[in-house]
């Protein structure tokens, strides 16, 4: 469980990272799975960067009940989701970031409620958990984010190369005004942040590859009012703690 510490640097910079939340074992299970599961395969969708480098990442909005869904329903992420929005969540989506070696793509700055907002949630209730499965190094191009940028609020988003980011002109004044945190990790860290937190990673121009899987979750109190949202509203059956390693 958080502490009362690490809830309150969540409120102010956007994000906390919790460190050696899962353990190598566990690591090691995710990583053979982002490797080789059918599900990352059959739901790999590339995105183009500002300079048309590739940035594939798999999605999906169901949790499953293979070793991804034991993540995202496990009760380390889902509870310390709760304690961060002050409500009962369910789950949005989840995706593997499959940045490899000199080949992945940046993912320009951009706040993930840009997107969702167009989903129909009337607020900015969400938040991610980001499980490092390799290490992330400014070399292999780990997530970097604007501290405190979540208290923006909403910004408006246009295209920038087939992603859609925070307006570059706009992103650019911005850097100059906020710090600028690489958020480099050990595999098995968990970065927990905000939909409103202005975020973005650069090329993977390394030897390294940089894989991630991310669980998002939205309030039930923000049920999308148009639309359809992402995963249904339902509450999250939670894992027990030692779900992932049966997939040992």
């Amino acid at each position: 469980m958080l502490t009362i510490d690490q809830i309150e640097d969540f409120d102010r910079d956007g994000f906390v990272l919790i460190e050696g939340m899962f353990s190598i074992d566990e690591v090691a299970i995710l990583r053979r799975a982002a490797n080789l599961a059918a599900r990352v395969r059959e739901h790999t969708v590339v995105a183009h960067d500002a300079d048309g480098n590739e940035s594939p990442l798999a999605i999906w909005r169901d949790i499953g009940e293979d070793v991804f869904g034991m993540v995202s329903a496990s009760p380390r992420v889902v509870n310390s989701m709760r304690a961060m929005l002050r409500e009962d969540v369910y789950h949005w989506h989840s995706k593997v970031m499959l940045k490899y070696p000199e080949g992945g793509g940046a993912w320009e700055w951009h706040q993930d409620y840009g997107y969702w907002y167009r989903d129909g949630c009337p607020y900015p209730r969400l938040a991610s958990a980001m499980i490092v499965i390799d290490e992330a190094m400014k070399v292999n191009g780990c997530l970097k984010v604007m501290v405190g940028s979540h208290l923006l609020g909403r910004l408006d988003h246009a295209n920038v190369g087939n992603q859609h980011g925070v307006e570059p002109e706009r992103a650019k004044a911005l850097e100059s005004r906020l710090p600028i945190q690489f958020v480099e990790a050990k595999p098995g860290s968990a970065l927990f942040f905000h939909c409103n937190l202005i975020h973005a990673s650069e090329p993977n121009l390394s030897e390294f590859s940089r894989l991630a899987y991310i669980c998002c979750y939205n309030a039930f109190s923000n049920i999308p009012i148009i639309g359809q949202g992402h995963g249904p509203p339902i509450p999250i059956q939670l894992t027990s703690d030692d779900a992932i390693l049966q997939f040992a």
